[in-house]
């Protein structure tokens, strides 16, 4: 046998070693992951939400084809913390996945949501399957920055330019392993040389086509594991099948487009790849094929997407015992024990929300969060068909809030400008008459108490004749008298003693706030006697005359 055929031998009988023990590695990687997804399933993800940098890039090329009638604006989006909310949904294990739950969250139509219950049941009740599915797309994993949705939307190209080149020089291997069998040295010399022309034009080539070789990359291993999907019995099976017809023969070069994680099969992968050019090849042929699928891709993109939303859906109500599915119907809002999906130990209150809100109450009695649990959930019943809620009506409209309003240095705005910006942005979408749930946190704050007082009461004038609902939450009571039976009010209470300070219950309760803590809370934290004197006889006197007295030599004269 002559050396360089043992050399050939040797370096084969290597390659299948790395591959046994990389089959052994993979085989214990699947029985770990089976294990943690069926310990973890009805609890809610602790797992990272992703990069949303990447999740909101795709969910905008994906509105801009879609175009739904309302979408969840950034402030809003900010002010509800819902990219938390989404974490806490996000039980997928794909890219794919944690695509389609975002994108969920940020538009919907108007009426019923878009959610396939008959799938999200079956995930319920069928955890074989579950299972099954669950781990199909754990082996095609997550790649934040794989932009391959965006990739099918824009590539026009049918074919590499000079394509035939990469089939050339993929040859020459082979021609060399031919020859060196009768011409040894002749053999073995072509190889050599093919070798290293073939790695650096495959490096020099790979480099400017790096992005759209990940974006395909994972498209087609998307589209491996739907192959694998079909195969599994539940409710979309058949539509998956059809849409997975018209790619096949895609996925015949798909071990080159395999996902990467450093081990030693990769770089046997890579470099074999290099050596017969075959992730260009890969690439050519995909291209060719999908330069006449583009549209069925993405239905097939889709449909993996909805069967991971399903999923998670039917996790996030399972770990959430005290969800339901909203019931949708004309006029008002009515809840009952409505709950926060962020707070761990949540205090559950009614809603009966039927004209514009005021809603009073002291610093950290429970009024933010009482306003977003409610903004939330009407998220959430239009997203997901979810609800935080033993039971909630409600007539479909757009959700926008103005709450946790912050100075704009990269615009120049002071915080009282961003503020109005804020709120006038919730007037455009009020005066669309469409029925808009809109959310205002300690309105105009950012300016001084008469023209504050003042202009919020007219802004609540101006949104009582559009059929939008809107609740303010506010310290300024004298809105509560300015506004009269224009307005339902909504208040929270608490209680100061000297031993535990500031107790509050967090139950919501009708009217206006008739209490008033911050003078009493100085006394508990030990502030001078005198001062706690003088606040208590200048607040009393105000009550009394609805003016302020003035301070005078020796004390306060009314």
């Amino acid at each position: 046998m002559t050396q360089p055929v043992m050399i050939l031998l040797g370096v084969g009988g290597f390659v299948v070693a790395v591959v046994l023990l990389n089959l052994i590695l993979t085989g214990q990687r699947q029985l770990r992951l089976k294990r943690d997804l069926i310990a973890n399933w009805g609890k809610l993800p602790v797992k990272r939400g992703g990069s949303e940098r990447y999740l909101k890039a795709a969910y905008l090329d994906h509105e801009a084809q879609v175009n739904h009638d309302c979408q969840i604006d950034d402030l809003t989006w900010q002010d509800l913390d819902m990219f938390d909310v989404f974490k806490q949904l996000n039980a997928t294990q794909s890219s794919v996945g944690a695509e389609r739950v975002y994108a969920q969250l940020r538009a919907y139509n108007l009426g019923k949501p878009d959610v396939n219950e008959a799938l999200i049941s079956f995930f319920q009740t069928h955890a074989e399957e579950r299972l099954k599915v669950q781990l199909a797309f754990a082996g095609l994993g997550e790649d934040v920055a794989n932009n391959s949705q965006h990739y099918l939307r824009t590539t026009t190209q049918s074919a590499l330019p000079h394509a035939w080149r990469f089939k050339v020089l993929g040859s020459l291997p082979l021609v060399g392993l031919v020859l060196a069998l009768v011409l040894p040295a002749v053999g073995v010399s072509i190889i050599v040389l093919s070798l290293m022309v073939n790695l650096f034009y495959y490096v020099l080539k790979r480099e400017a086509l790096d992005a759209e070789v990940t974006a395909m990359g994972y498209l087609v291993r998307t589209i491996v594991t739907a192959e694998h999907l079909v195969k599994i019995q539940q409710p979309t099976q058949d539509a998956l099948r059809a849409a997975v017809r018209p790619m096949r023969g895609i996925t015949r070069l798909a071990f080159v487009f395999r996902s990467r994680d450093n081990s030693s099969s990769d770089m046997i992968t890579e470099y074999f790849s290099s050596m017969f050019m075959l992730g260009f090849i890969a690439y050519n042929n995909v291209l060719t094929r999908l330069y006449h699928h583009h549209d069925e891709a993405l239905t097939l993109w889709q449909a993996l997407g909805d069967l991971e939303l399903a999923i998670a859906i039917a996790n996030f109500r399972t770990a959430h015992s005290q969800s339901s599915q909203p019931a949708f119907a004309a006029g008002d809002m009515t809840a009952t024990g409505i709950v926060h999906p962020l707070l761990k130990h949540p205090v559950a209150n009614p809603v009966a929300w039927n004209k514009n809100a005021l809603i009073t109450g002291a610093n950290a009695s429970g009024k933010s969060t009482y306003v977003k649990s409610i903004a939330v959930n009407a998220i959430l019943a239009q997203t997901i068909n979810t609800v935080l809620a033993e039971k909630l009506t409600m007539q479909p409209g757009l959700v926008m809030t103005a709450m946790a309003v912050r100075d704009d240095l990269s615009e120049g705005d002071s915080y009282f400008v961003a503020e109005i910006k804020a709120i006038h942005r919730l007037l455009r979408a009020v005066a669309s008459n469409k029925r808009v749930y809109g959310f205002i946190d300690e309105i105009l704050k950012g300016t001084n108490t008469v023209e504050r007082i003042a202009a919020s009461a007219s802004v609540i004038n101006w949104l009582s004749h559009y059929p939008s609902l809107v609740v303010v939450a506010t310290h300024d009571n004298e809105l509560t008298d300015i506004m009269g039976e224009q307005c339902i009010n909504w208040h929270f209470q608490e209680k100061v003693t000297q031993k535990d300070g500031v107790v509050f219950d967090y139950l919501l309760h009708q009217g206006p706030a008739t209490s008033h803590n911050a003078i009493a809370l100085l006394a508990t934290m030990a502030y001078p006697e005198p001062l706690i004197k003088d606040a208590r006889q200048l607040a009393a006197d105000f009550e009394r005359n609805k003016a302020w007295p003035k301070y005078r030599q020796g004390g306060i004269q009314a």
